[in-house]
């Protein structure tokens, strides 16, 4: 058995193409284009390149990007005071606004996310949308979780019935990925199994999994003898190792790739499978977020 390959990256080109027709409609209804402003602080490499990468999708489709770069020894209050003269200003009024994580260790993230206005809160992860998630009316969902949910209806994967594993509890990922794939409806109608650092036997609950999501930050922690054969495997790690003759070391996932592959019956891998649809649910998000904000439309799924 040979995985089918889930790619990420020729599925975000789709939902690009389709972005940047609606963000033309919506530049010729109100004369402007929608605009994200992304918040980066200090200089972390890998976060410096995800916010080149948001910023270059954005362009593609026509999004109007800025970011605003703060030194890493800002202060949790001038981050919030920051972003509440980003939400209020009116001479170039921000559809979405991003803070890019993680924050150097003396900032209190809460406090940051909170701060963002729920109706500009592409990222999804305000209390407000986190709760209207929950109630299965979402507005903004999560990027990486609606990511993969797309990237199992792209390609005609059945939810309904199937048992589902995350492996993996963040607010960003691993709770409201098993928010989305329990709720109601296509993409969803799964039955749920969260696991986490203290999940006893995790390889057994593992291989119960027709679907099986990776979602721990732990480089390859998920081996061939982990897999239910034929189980749709979906790996959301990014980890940099060491790689000998590649000095800046090489990207692999949550997923020993190589092993896996030919158990499982649908793998993702890294890079270009979840990374690039996170990066295209973003833009979605920030096209909504400024339909909503002139009430042309009402909150659609992904």
């Amino acid at each position: 058995m040979s995985a089918s390959i889930l790619d990420g990256r020729k599925l975000a080109g789709s939902i690009e193409e389709s972005l940047r027709a609606e963000v033309a409609t919506f530049a010729g209804v109100v004369g402007r284009a929608p605009r994200l402003v992304v918040v980066l602080v200090g200089e972390m490499a890998a976060s410096a390149s995800y916010v080149k990468s948001k910023a270059d999708a954005a362009a593609r489709v026509g999004i109007d990007a800025d970011v605003v770069r703060v030194t890493a020894s800002t202060t949790t209050q001038a981050l919030v005071t920051l972003i509440h003269e980003i939400a209020s200003a009116a001479d170039r009024p921000a559809d979405g606004i991003l803070v890019q994580l993680p924050l150097p260790n003396h900032i209190d993230t809460t406090a940051v996310l909170d701060a963002v206005p729920a109706d500009r809160d592409v990222d999804g992860f305000h209390p407000e949308n986190a709760g209207l998630l929950s109630q299965g009316r979402p507005r903004f969902i999560p990027c990486t979780a609606a990511g993969v949910q797309r990237m199992l209806l792209d390609a005609g994967i059945e939810t309904a019935g199937k048992h589902a594993v995350i492996i993996g509890r963040s607010d960003i990922v691993g709770k409201p990925l098993a928010l989305l794939l329990a709720s109601r409806g296509p993409g969803g109608d799964a039955t749920v199994t969260l696991c986490h650092s203290r999940s006893a036997n995790l390889p057994a609950l593992t291989r119960q999994a027709d679907i099986l999501v990776a979602a721990v930050g732990r480089p390859q922690m998920v081996t061939a003898e982990m897999v239910k054969p034929g189980a749709v495997v979906i790996d959301v790690g990014i980890n940099r190792i060491a790689s000998e003759g590649k000095p800046g070391g090489r990207l692999v996932g949550d997923v020993d790739f190589e092993a896996v592959a030919p158990v499982a019956g649908w793998i993702s891998p890294v890079p270009g499978g979840v990374g690039p649809l996170t990066v295209a649910m973003l833009l979605s998000n920030t096209l909504l977020a400024a339909e909503l904000r002139l009430g042309s439309r009402a909150p659609r799924q992904t």
